[in-house]
């Protein structure tokens, strides 16, 4: 009986001894973090990092996040912390979270730093083109517990991925230019998870000989270089005369007099989260219009 006591005690407490051993992960930055439990008041201060918890449905441990954070639509309710710039430190201090999660792009160093001199656990990531988002994503897996969701919504992605990149070889590659802004001129470059879109689908980005992300071009040189297709991203009211509103001399653009404009999404083209397939397919089936 006195044996059979221990085995069961044995058993009771070896959850709390597992959880206990935790687990280490490294984030983006190449810093290693130690979790011994998940983690249950979380902050998010990047969108697409919010949509991930939300598409793990663990939108209820989120205690704040930004408000550039309104997608899904219930992510508008949550406590707001600030936005990309500026972050309350008061707020968050109040909020007290076990984790706060940011991403290299969208949050300055500054935060990073005194939001660690404060003594709060940060996570950050850096998804800098397909193969990235997917170590965000796993990475958010992990953190959370749901490693095998997100394993097999990784292989859903996967061979939409694989489809799109094998249907476009046969595409005939054109220059494309995907603005960020318009004024100024600023373009996504090569090193840009953005640029994923155009390589996957077999066409050459317009900034491709440039090391920046995002570098800024004159309306001079967008005639000269002549961009055949023309990506922006709108808010739904935009048009071709949107462009050329700004810029006349654009007329002159073959993108703009053959209607090669895609006017797309801003949130789901330019976040790098669990929507980057289905951005992936909007461009593709666009480009199969036009092909």
């Amino acid at each position: 009986m006195l044996k059979l006591t221990h085995c069961l005690l044995f058993i009771l407490f070896l959850p709390l001894f597992t959880v206990a051993q935790g687990f280490s992960l490294t984030d983006d930055l190449g810093n290693s973090i130690q979790f011994n439990r998940n983690p249950n008041r979380v902050i998010s201060l990047a969108p697409n990092i919010t949509e991930m918890l939300f598409k793990l449905d663990k939108q209820d441990i989120i205690v704040g996040n930004t408000t550039f954070c309104y997608f899904p639509e219930e992510a508008r309710l949550i406590n707001k912390v600030g936005d990309l710039l500026t972050v309350n430190y008061e707020k968050i201090i109040e909020l007290n979270p076990d984790l706060i999660l940011l991403t290299v792009e969208g949050n300055q160093k500054s935060v990073y730093d005194k939001l660690i001199n404060l003594g709060f656990d940060l996570f950050v990531s850096n998804p800098r083109d397909y193969k990235g988002i997917k170590k965000t994503y796993l990475d958010m897996g992990k953190i959370f517990d749901k490693q095998e969701f997100v394993e097999n919504e990784i292989a859903k992605w996967d061979s939409t991925f694989n489809h799109i990149e094998k249907e476009a070889v046969s595409f005939t590659p054109q220059t494309v230019m995907i603005l960020v802004e318009l004024n100024p001129i600023m373009v996504a470059g090569k090193n840009t998870f953005i640029n994923t879109y155009i390589e996957t689908c077999n066409m050459k980005n317009f900034a491709e000989d440039l090391l920046l992300n995002y570098p800024v071009f004159s309306r001079e040189v967008v005639i000269e270089r002549d961009p055949y297709i023309i990506v922006y991203p709108s808010s739904g009211h935009e048009t071709i005369k949107t462009l050329t509103d700004m810029y006349p001399e654009w007329k002159s653009l073959s993108a703009i007099k053959e209607s090669r404009v895609f006017f797309v999404d801003r949130d789901l083209y330019f976040r790098p989260g669990p929507r980057f397939i289905e951005a992936l397919s909007d461009f593709f089936s666009r480009l199969m219009q036009i092909d």
